[in-house]
């Protein structure tokens, strides 16, 4: 619209006067913004979210983050009566005070509601669907940081014990040393893994390529799994029923949670994995720009939250340095 008004001023120029443009320019801009606003407001509230989950589609972003896109637009959406262009941040504050007294929910969860709020209306006015995000005097929610445990080396080995196959050893294994996203556990084929360099690429968040490590038990582990295998799936993880589907993510959410009820262990799942193999990595040296790299971490800032560094480690160096 802009380059069109420049286009028909500068063929104008040399007819009007300086005055006389400014008026022309003046209501070019009032008419063409009254038929772009009358456009606007045709376009229905779910049409704005099924462009907005397009774009987010197109970025890379996972089907598991589309969906929750989708799922906390959608609630607010059906909360509020008018267009998404009249939605104040008044608005959005009594919606995010309602949700947490009727859910009961954490600080942690209003936070995670308001980001994704926070980027929908952020791109709607990327895209000059609204003038002003109602989102930028909603600022992030304190909450009280807690320090997430571990899965320290003799969990590991319970959960182990409690194994009653090889496939189930096999991705203990594997999440334990390589600290890889459970999405990109099931997402790994037989062909992706070196097991001569005992290494295998995977693709985490956004799409990005890179390479993970994993240790000698896994190794072995992994090759007596595959080499028990009777199906021809290229999925490194299967369903251990016909017709032996590549394992989904809830599937290995489920393993892990009942296995670590049968080791008596509270709060197993394929994150804390993860997590522990990066605290494991920093307390025993290895810097932290090496472990963001394994992690897939784009901010170092995410790495840190994740390693939770060994509070026994802290003493001995205070005692080391300090004392």
């Amino acid at each position: 619209m802009e380059e069109q008004i420049v286009i028909i001023l500068n063929e104008m120029s040399e007819y009007l006067s300086i005055s006389q443009m400014k008026k022309l320019q003046e209501v070019m801009l009032k008419v063409f913004a009254s038929r772009s606003d009358d456009k606007k407001k045709a376009i229905h509230n779910s049409e704005y979210l099924k462009m907005f989950l397009a774009s987010k589609t197109v970025e890379g972003c996972s089907v598991r983050t589309i969906q929750y896109y989708r799922v906390t637009v959608e609630k607010m959406l059906e909360n509020m009566v008018q267009p998404v262009r009249k939605i104040s941040t008044e608005d959005i504050r009594n919606y995010l005070s309602e949700y947490q007294k009727i859910n009961n929910c954490s600080k942690v969860t209003i936070d995670n509601v308001r980001r994704n709020l926070s980027s929908f209306f952020s791109w709607l006015e990327e895209e000059n669907y609204i003038l002003k995000s109602p989102m930028r005097r909603i600022h992030k929610i304190k909450t009280n940081h807690q320090v997430k445990e571990i899965i320290n080396d003799e969990d590991i080995e319970r959960l182990r014990d409690k194994c009653i196959c090889k496939r189930d050893l096999a991705m203990i294994d594997l999440l334990y040393s390589t600290g890889i996203r459970v999405g990109e556990l099931v997402n790994l084929n037989i062909s992706d893994v070196d097991f001569e360099a005992r290494e295998c690429v995977v693709f985490g968040k956004g799409g990005k390529e890179r390479k993970v490590y994993f240790d000698a038990k896994a190794k072995l582990h992994l090759q007596s799994y595959i080499a028990s295998r009777r199906d021809d799936n290229p999925a490194l993880f299967a369903t251990l029923d016909a017709p032996y589907d590549r394992l989904k993510i809830s599937g290995v959410e489920i393993r892990m949670r009942s296995l670590g009820r049968t080791a008596n262990l509270t709060r197993i799942h394929p994150h804390k994995f993860r997590r522990t193999m990066a605290t494991r990595a920093i307390d025993k040296g290895m810097p932290i720009e090496q472990v963001q790299k394994i992690l897939g971490h784009s901010q170092i800032d995410t790495t840190m939250q994740y390693a939770m560094v060994n509070q026994t480690n802290v003493k001995t160096s205070h005692q080391k340095y300090i004392s």
